[in-house]
C-alpha cells in the first residue's frame, strides 16, 4: 500500500514512468531524483503520512525501501 502511494506521487510529481519501481529502485541513480526532487517528494510524504523527516533521516534514504522502513517507523 505504502509502495503504491509513493509511485503515484513520483509519477504525478514528476511524470515519470514507475511501473518498474519496487523497493530496490534507488532513488537518485534509477529515478533521476535530484535533490530538489527528493525534498518535494518527502514533503508530499511527510503531509499524507502526517509525519516529520529530520534532515539527518533524510541522508540514509537510498532506496524506495528505505523511504518505506522509515514511514512504517514512523506511523507504528
Amino acid at each position: 500500500m505504502i509502495l503504491e502511494k509513493l509511485k503515484a506521487m513520483v509519477k504525478e510529481q514528476l511524470d515519470i514512468d514507475v511501473d518498474k519501481v519496487t523497493e530496490s529502485t534507488d532513488i537518485k541513480n534509477d529515478l533521476g531524483l535530484d535533490s530538489l526532487d527528493i525534498v518535494e517528494i518527502l514533503m508530499n510524504v511527510e503531509e499524507e503520512w502526517g509525519i516529520v523527516i529530520d534532515d539527518d533521516e533524510t541522508t540514509s534514504l537510498k532506496t524506495v525501501g528505505d523511504v518505506i522502513a522509515l514511514i512504517e517507523q514512523k506511523t507504528k
